[in-house]
This record gives structure tokens, sequence and C-alpha cells, in this order.
């Protein structure tokens, strides 16, 4: 594993203890599918959440959530809708996505970020 991966695999666990304390419930690391893959596959209420994770190590490159463009969000989307077929979730479920910026250390969650 190199460095880069390994520095995002921490950050997607420390992001998924972040939102257990704030009442989320992880179901999923790093969906995959074809097309994308979806950092954290979570259940908040009544909610089935699509995390993006996104780290910086300085901000030379901006703010990690600028990284979540249009195009990475339709890959996001058409992974959760692969994800919601593949386990046959209920049509009714509400479904949200949700942007984990990690950056000097702390997560500041965007809830909400984007939508279908």
């Amino acid at each position: 594993m190199n460095n880069k991966r390994k520095i995002g695999s921490i950050s997607e666990k420390a992001v998924g203890s972040f939102l257990e304390q704030k009442g989320y419930e992880i179901l999923l690391y790093n969906f995959r599918s074809r097309s994308a893959e979806i950092d954290i596959v979570a259940r908040e209420d009544r909610y089935l959440v699509f995390v993006e994770v996104k780290w910086r190590s300085s901000d030379r490159n901006g703010a990690p959530e600028e990284a979540v463009d249009r195009k990475k969000q339709q890959r996001i989307i058409r992974g959760a809708m692969y994800y919601l077929v593949r386990y046959r979730v209920p049509e009714d479920t509400p479904i949200r996505f949700d942007v984990a910026a990690v950056e000097h250390g702390k997560v500041h969650l965007i809830r909400d970020a984007f939508t279908c």
C-alpha cells in the first residue's frame, strides 16, 4: 500500500469514528462498483448516507471539499445507485450525500453536500 493510500485509509477510519460519535451507523467502508468507489456507507436515523472522505496535508491545493467537483459527484451518485440496486434498498429509503473534509487532523462534515 502506497503512502497516499495508507493516509487515505487512516483518514476514512478516523472519519468513521467521528461519524459514529455523531450517531451514524457505519455499514461499509470502500464500496466499489465498476465506475466508482464510495468511501463510507452509513445510516443516520432514517437516511442512508454516502460519505466521500477528502483529506489534505497542506493548504496548497485548496480545501479538501473542493476536490469533490461535479464530475466526482456524478461518479459517487452512479456508485450509490448501484449500491441501492445491489443491496435491494427499498425505494422509499431517503438517501443523502455527505462530504467529510479532513485537514490538520480535524474533520469538517458537510451534510447534504450535493444531490442527485
